[in-house]
């Protein structure tokens, strides 16, 4: 596959000049106006009809070429503007089973249905509702100005990113073949870092994940009868306990590895306290920087899960099932270094900074490299990079002697009290949008 160079003649950020794009200051009263719509109107995962009409609806009436319902909910528009490379705009559409503790006058007070039928609170609590303003203003933007790069942009809004299941139905669905297949594609995520600056990694940006589930099932009884059960739940907590050994004494400690049992239950909410229950259900996530390291941890929890079964006088039977699995997310270098330059040009280099490697994870991965080649679609290379939301108050209030301390302390992804400044993430978010995808396509000619 061509680089942007080989197709273009040049990779075409040395002809734009420095500074944030003009133009952009206009965009961003309608970029808010989407944004506090969709964080008033969050929808789970496989879940995002509203969320995902908004996003076409918007880049439709920008001249897009817009497919609605690919894959799930997602959404896949192309705009072309002569030869050059194509690159791809991932944003995502769910939002999170959480209940908003803000305060904010735009707070969610959404319920759905959660994934066992049951009424859930709705929040975006991982600033998904940011990404996808970012990508629709940047869209608009590089739409309105076809004359100052040359190549195809396609923009996604990608379903389900948080059950790790969206990507992988997009492309099941086709979207390679119905949409051209990108060159490069791009993202950024909303991270409790200073607003107004953005961050890069210098190899694996987030972990690769697998959640399993651990079902331990016999013939339950009797509670003032134990020892004629075979108790799962008891076999269950033995598990639980000694899940941290895999990390602790299993492990090499240069390995960042994650083991995490992260629920357990009967199944049963209104099963008698007198009774032994006959199965129980445990999840465990695992973290790691490589799929060998994840493979290792998931036999690991398999055998201890076993070996405590096997321990009692009446052995439930016990099942190990992988329910999903994501790639290390990690920026192609020469990408990147390209991304980056173009971020110091427009922000400046004090608000560029690097980002270490966190064991948060994503199915981006999925959409480059060996992920596309799966797909039929070898080659295709990635940038990834992190966006600050917390305003200047913010960051001043939260207790910390340093920006380690603070970035401890801060409200996290995923936390009822997470909150982007609105004005600075989506100012910065969008420009360095723009910015990474002109650095990618092809320079205007003439």
């Amino acid at each position: 596959m061509n680089s942007p160079r080989d197709r273009s003649g040049t990779t075409g950020d040395t002809r734009r000049p420095e500074g944030p794009p003009p133009g952009l200051d206009a965009l961003l009263a309608p970029a808010a106006e989407l944004y506090l719509d969709l964080h008033r109107h969050p929808e789970l995962s496989g879940a995002e009809s509203r969320t995902a009409a908004r996003f076409a609806d918007w880049l439709e009436a920008d001249g897009f070429r817009v497919l609605r319902g690919v894959g799930g909910h997602g959404v896949a528009a192309e705009l072309r503007s002569g030869d050059g490379p194509t690159v791809l705009l991932r944003a995502e559409l769910d939002a999170l089973p959480v209940a908003e503790d803000t305060g904010a006058p735009y707070t969610s007070t959404v319920t759905a249905p959660g994934a066992d039928g049951r009424p859930v609170p709705v929040m975006h609590a991982c600033g998904h509702d940011a990404h996808l303003a970012c990508a629709a203003a940047a869209a608009r933007w590089l739409a309105a100005r076809r004359g100052d790069w040359r190549g195809t942009l396609v923009v996604v809004g990608q379903p389900a990113e948080e059950t790790l299941s969206g990507a992988r139905a997009m492309l099941e669905d086709g979207l390679y073949d119905r949409v051209t297949a990108p060159d490069v594609v791009l993202a950024q995520h909303t991270a409790p870092f200073p607003a107004g600056m953005v961050a890069h990694a210098d190899g694996p940006v987030l972990a690769g994940s697998l959640a399993l589930e651990v079902l331990f099932e016999g013939d339950g009884g009797h509670a003032a009868t134990p020892h004629l059960t075979a108790d799962p739940l008891l076999a269950a907590a033995g598990t639980v306990v000694r899940l941290p050994t895999v990390t602790a004494r299993e492990t090499d400690p240069a390995e960042r590895l994650v083991v995490t049992a992260s629920s357990l239950g009967t199944g049963d909410a209104g099963h008698p306290g007198n009774a032994i229950a006959a199965r129980a259900c445990l999840s465990v996530t695992v973290r790691a920087f490589s799929d060998a390291a994840l493979d290792r941890a998931a036999a690991a929890v398999a055998r201890v899960a076993r070996a405590e079964a096997a321990a009692a006088a009446l052995p439930p039977r016990v099942r190990v099932t992988e329910v999903s699995r994501s790639g290390v997310t990690a920026s192609h270098p020469d990408v990147t270094a390209m991304v980056r330059a173009a971020h110091r040009s427009a922000f400046g280099a004090a608000r560029v900074t690097g980002w270490p490697a966190t064991t948060a994870t994503e199915d981006f991965p999925l959409l480059t490299g060996a992920g596309a080649a799966l797909h039929g679609r070898p080659g295709i290379r990635g940038a990834y990079w992190m966006l600050g939301t917390v305003g200047p108050a913010q960051w001043a209030a939260a207790q910390g002697a340093d920006a380690a301390g603070k970035f401890r302390a801060l409200p996290g992804n995923h936390s009822p009290r997470y909150l982007p400044s609105v004005r600075l993430t989506l100012e910065t978010g969008t420009a360095a949008l723009v910015t990474a995808a002109l650095s990618q396509l092809g320079p205007s000619v003439g």
